[in-house]
Order: structure tokens, then sequence, then C-alpha cells
């Protein structure tokens, strides 16, 4: 064991495995443990740390990204909530846009709102665009309300008045009566949650917040307990969806900030590794058992929204990092419909029973059994944990597509890769091409437990040229939970024509919201000189709704100068500018970030030849018409500074790597492997 608190702990929990990346801060070691996650993702977190022999006394820093948020949201087991909201508004967030997911399904309906209409009440009061009050709150309403809520022992309360972020004083008066009436119930205002005009996305945000504060709040005051009881003397910190941390008791205040926890790392990881590479630019692509998570990076820069959300029609305005989900993982089901078409995805064999390989009763092939038919993925997975049986992945293919389809056996595995990669290159395309970037520019880093299997196959289908596997491709994303500092995001409504607006009322504005980011970064233990303080200002062309964020510097300078940026971002976007054309001021975001140091990977010193393989064995690449005998090496084996030509096989404990015939791996000084696809 490590003793010092020299040891950096980042856990990041999937619906199979529990991985943990352990960073030793004195010698730059990093290693990973694997271990499969529990019904209670607490008693996995433990495990993993108890098989790696570590002593949460020696940690001076424990980093968690968490699914928790999102499958209570997902899942729908929730605490009993209500809404609170001025008389007339309770179906804003059940009216919503009035718009669907998919516009012409005229059979497929939205979720059902995550408060019920029973359970949202409302009290008279009315505060009018200006911020006037035009109605007093009704105070003997709010409390008949809380009396009514008390009966029905519900656990959490969205306070939701109309115009409140303008004025937030009827909701923090109804905010003290109901925490008054209803002692340890959660209570969230849109005036703290979401201070932004459109009452809709601000309702919902609300919503979500109030309904995971006690499902978060319990998972991390357990975790924290049982991290405690074993010696952990350091924050507890959790990743949120905007790519920073935040401590324990923030979490506990802002939960919907988690909603977006687990997939943020990812993105985070992936992009630190591009940079370590030399590459700017970069695709990250997150291929795990069920889904993969697309994300891209630009100039350094992680793409960030609003706009995103767990279930379409409830929006989570939190800012997060721009992450693409698509069913595509090694679990991913192949399955030919009513026309003969072959699909794959988004129905997934999960983690129980799995691929037909796994010998768990499920009979429909999946991805996986397509590498394992092909032997681009061997019989062993985990370090030998799991054995895979090949002649049930190959029965699995032969039935379910090679029969019906008229093709051989290995035909209807590359069939069912193919579709796999064709969807991944269609969401790839969606984040990179509809937004005016040229996935040509950009280098692909692949990662996850199956992304290195088709990282190659990918590659060429976007004509990207470069492929990065990470060292631990199946733990990158707790990665990336070693990587980010503590961050908050706060904004403030601002709708002034650029024309009327005054930098001295704006300097006032954001000074305030400097003062609460200060504030909240001390409550962190953030000393003074480890705070940075980031201005941007949010424009639009006036008669639009959609904006653009534009950096503004501290003090603010001219507002024209803001304009002239706002030009030249708009026409990058989307290829045009009208700089005639009027521009508004929509809102004032404040990003609030206290350094914490970071993981600091070892470099390795070239040295030593291409190693024997571990083992040889017949694979079918897509550029191949029939298997070719092919070297497996063990990734730890292959030092830096080596080329493996391909076709090769690079096997280890998370992953399984693919070098088709052309390609070249390369293993830099931070031990990624780098393969340059050469027709691209």
């Amino acid at each position: 064991m490590t003793t010092g608190q020299s040891l950096r702990i980042a856990v990041d929990i999937g619906g199979t495995f529990t991985d943990i990346c352990i960073l030793n801060e004195k010698t730059r070691e990093l290693r990973v443990v694997k271990t499969p996650s529990t019904p209670d993702p607490i008693d996995g977190v433990l495990k993993g740390v108890k098989d790696a022999g570590i002593d949460l006394a020696d940690v001076a820093l424990f980093s968690h990204g968490t699914t928790v948020a999102t499958n209570a949201l997902i899942t729908r087991r929730l605490p009993p909530a209500a809404m609170v909201c001025t008389a007339g508004f309770r179906d804003v967030i059940e009216i919503r846009r009035a718009n669907k997911e998919d516009l012409w399904d005229v059979y497929k309906d939205v979720a059902r709102p995550y408060i019920r209409r029973r359970d949202r009440l409302t009290v008279p009061e009315r505060i009018d665009a200006d911020g006037n009050v035009v109605t007093p709150l009704d105070e003997a309403a709010v409390r008949e309300v809380a009396r009514v809520l008390r009966a029905r022992k519900v656990q959490a309360v969205a306070v939701c008045f109309i115009n409140a972020f303008v004025n937030s004083s009827h909701e923090q008066r109804a905010r003290q009566i109901l925490e008054e009436e209803l002692p340890g119930v959660a209570v969230s205002t849109s005036s703290d949650v979401l201070p932004e005009i459109f009452e809709h996305e601000r309702f919902s945000t609300t919503v979500v917040n109030a309904i995971l504060r006690p499902v978060v709040g319990n998972y991390i005051g357990r975790l924290s307990d049982r991290l405690k009881e074993g010696g952990l003397k350091s924050d507890l910190l959790l990743l949120h969806s905007g790519g920073g941390v935040m401590t324990a008791a923030t979490a506990k205040d802002y939960a919907g900030r988690l909603a977006g926890s687990g997939i943020a790392a990812g993105a985070i990881a992936s992009r630190h590794i591009a940079m370590l590479c030399g590459y700017r630019n970069s695709i990250g692509v997150d291929m795990g058992g069920t889904s993969a998570d697309v994300s891209l990076v630009w100039d350094g820069v992680s793409r960030v929204t609003k706009d995103w959300h767990i279930q379409f029609g409830y929006p989570i305005r939190f800012p997060s990092i721009e992450v693409l989900t698509i069913g595509a993982g090694g679990g991913s089901l192949a399955w030919i419909d009513a026309a003969g078409a072959l699909h794959n995805g988004p129905q997934s064999a999960g983690a129980n029973p799995g691929p037909c390989c796994y010998g768990n009763g499920n009979t429909v092939p999946t991805n996986t059994d397509a590498s394992v038919t092909l032997g681009r993925l061997g019989t062993e997975l985990a370090g030998g944990e799991i054995h895979l049986d090949k002649q049930l992945a190959v029965t699995a293919v032969e039935t379910g597509v090679a029969q019906p389809l008229k093709l051989s056996t290995n035909e209807a595995a590359k069939a069912i890769l193919s579709v796999a990669n064709a969807n991944m290159a269609d969401a790839v395309r969606l984040i990179s091409i509809s937004r005016g970037y040229d996935p040509r520019d950009f280098a692909l880093v692949a990662f996850g437990g199956a992304g290195a299997l088709h990282g190659v196959a990918l590659a060429k289908e976007l004509s990207i040229p470069t492929v990065i596997v990470p060292p631990n491709p199946g733990v990158t994303s707790a990665l990336g939970c070693l990587l980010v500092d503590i961050r908050h995001d706060l904004a403030q409504s601002y709708l002034v024509p650029a024309a009327k607006a005054d930098t001295a009322d704006i300097e006032a504005r954001f000074a305030a919201l400097e003062a609460e980011a200060r504030d909240l970064l001390a409550r962190d233990g953030v000393p003074e000189d480890g705070m940075t303080l980031t201005r941007s200002i949010d424009m639009m062309y006036q008669g639009q709704w959609r904006s653009l964020s534009v950096p503004v510097p501290s003090p603010i300078g001219a507002i024209e100068d803001a304009v002239k940026a706002f030009h030249a971002l708009h026409e990058r976007e989307y290829n045009f500018r009208r700089d005639e054309a009027p521009v508004g001021l929509y809102r004032l975001n404040l990003v609030a970030v206290g350094t914490t140091p970071k993981a600091n990977l070892a470099e390795h010193e070239p040295g030593g030849g291409l190693p024997e393989p571990r083992s040889r064995r017949p694979v079918d690449f897509d550029e191949t018409d029939a298997p070719v005998d092919t070297p497996v090496y063990w990734r730890p084996d292959l030092p830096a500074g080596l080329d493996v030509p391909g076709p090769a096989i690079i096997d280890q404990l998370d992953s399984t790597t693919v070098v088709p015939p052309g390609v070249t791996a390369h293993v830099d000084k931070w031990l990624n492997l780098i393969l340059k696809i050469q027709e691209a």
C-alpha cells in the first residue's frame, strides 16, 4: 500500500462495471480496477477500493462521477414531490412547448410530467414582467398548501412563480414559510435554481432539481459516511454536467446538475488525452455495453449546451458538456424488420442476460457476438474474469442474421458491425458536419469497453486520419474525474437591445454575480488565489430567441466590441452574419472555477522492440475476404515508442484494440495507441 496521502482516486459507476482510477502523486503511476456494479452502487465502490488495496487514509482526493440522478429520472424511482405555482400556471410543465420528439408519430406520447397534476398546487400572487408586484403573496394560502403537503408526506417541493426571475421576493418568502411548516423537506425555488426568462424551461429545471435532492442527498450522505468510516479524511467531490466538480454540500442543493454526471466524465478525459497527443480538435466516442456517447472539442474547448434533457419535453437548463448518446454498444441487438432490413439497436441485451456468448440465455445476436464470431474479440474479458462461448455467438449470428439474409456467417457478422458503425458515424456527423465542422480536421478518441474494437472502422467511414486509444479505454471516464476543477455556473437574464445597453449597469450586475461566486467557492474551501471568474454575454439578433455566448472582459469594455465578436461567432457557427441587423443582449453568464491539482500522468522513455505475441488466432477484418492468422499482443507488454503493424489484435484488461491490415499502431510516451489510417 501507498502511504502519506499521495493517492488520487476517481470512481465512475456504469451499469455493468464500476471503474476506479488510482493515481499515485509521487510516482505518477496510474492503476485501474474494474469490479462488477452492485444493486447498491456504494457496495461496488467500496469493493473496488478494497480490491485495489487502498487505505482511504492515504487518499488526498476522492472524485466521483455518478449515474444515480440520471437513473432516477429514467426509471422514475422518485420521492413524493410537489410543485407550488402561481394561480393559473400549474400546467406549464405539462403544456411544455406543445412539441413532440417525433413530429410525425401520432401514437407516441411525451412522457408524463415528473410531478402529477394533483400535486401541483397554486397560491394567489403575481409579479409583472418588469418586477412590479401586481398581487401580493397570499401567505395564508401558502400555509394551507403546506398543510396539504404535510398530509401527503412529500419529501421535495419546487416553488415556481411566474416572473420570479426578475423579482424573487414572493418565491423566497414562500420558501421560508414552507421550510417552517415542513421541516426536513427539500424546497427549491426557480429564482435560485435558474433565474431566467422562459417559464417552462425554468419550471422544468427547478422540478428536476427538487425531486433529485432527496435522491442525491441520501446517496451522497451514505457514501460520505461509509468513506469516512473507512478512513477518508479529504472531501468527496462529485462531477457535474458542466464539466466541473462540486462538494457534497453543494451537490445536495443543486442535485439537478448531477443528471449528466457520468456522461460528462468521458468527454473531459477524451479532450485531455487528445490535447496530450497534440490534437486540439478531437471527437470522442465512448462505446460501452449499451450506448455510445459522442462529444466534440474544437480548438481545445469542449462544446457546452443548455439545451438538453434526460426525457424529451422536460428540459434541464444547467450548462452541460454537449454529448450525443445513441443506442450502440457491445450489447446492442441485431434484428431484421418486416421488410427484411438489418438493424442494430437501440435495444440492448444489457448486462443480464448480456450477449449470447455470455451463456445467460440470450439468443439474439449482438455486436459483441459478431466481434467474437470474426475473431476480433477473444473468449476472455476483464483479465479472464469473464469467459465467452464462441459457439453460442456463432450460432446466434447464423440463426438471427445469416440464414434470414442468405449470407455466410462471417458476412452476417460483418454486416452487423457495419450497421453499428454506420449508426455511430451518423451521430458523429450530427455533432460535427451539421455544426459546420469537417471530421477530417479531427482526431478520433475511441474509448469505453467497445470503442477500440470499432475505432478504425468508424474513422474510415468518416475519413478521419487518426485514431487515439487511451492506455485504459474501459476506465477513461473515471480518469476524467481526476482532470476537473470545482466549477459553478451563474447566470442572470438581461433582456436589453445592445444599442441601449448601459455598461455601468452590466458591470454592477456582473459584480453581484462575482460576489455570489466567490462566496460559493469559499464555502467549497477554495482560497482567493485559486479562483478564476470568466464572463460572457448571451446575444442574438433581435427577433430571434436562440442565442450565442460571447466572452467579455472584466471590467466590461465597449458593447460595440461584444457585438462585433457576436457577428463573427454567428458566422462561424451558422455560416452567415447580418452586420446591419440590431443585436439584443439576452443573459449575463459567469463561470466560477476553483482550481484543484490535476492528474499528472507519467511519461515513459522509448525502449524495447516488438514482443512475442501472447497468442495467435484467425481474424476476419473488413479489409480481408477471409480470416487471416493474426498475432495477439498484451498491451502492458508494449513499450513507448513502439510501432505495431497491422494486422494485429491488442488485448488488455478493459478493452481490445483492432489494428487492421494497412494500419500501424504507435505507442506514444503516455502509452496511448496512435493509429494512422493511410488511405485517409
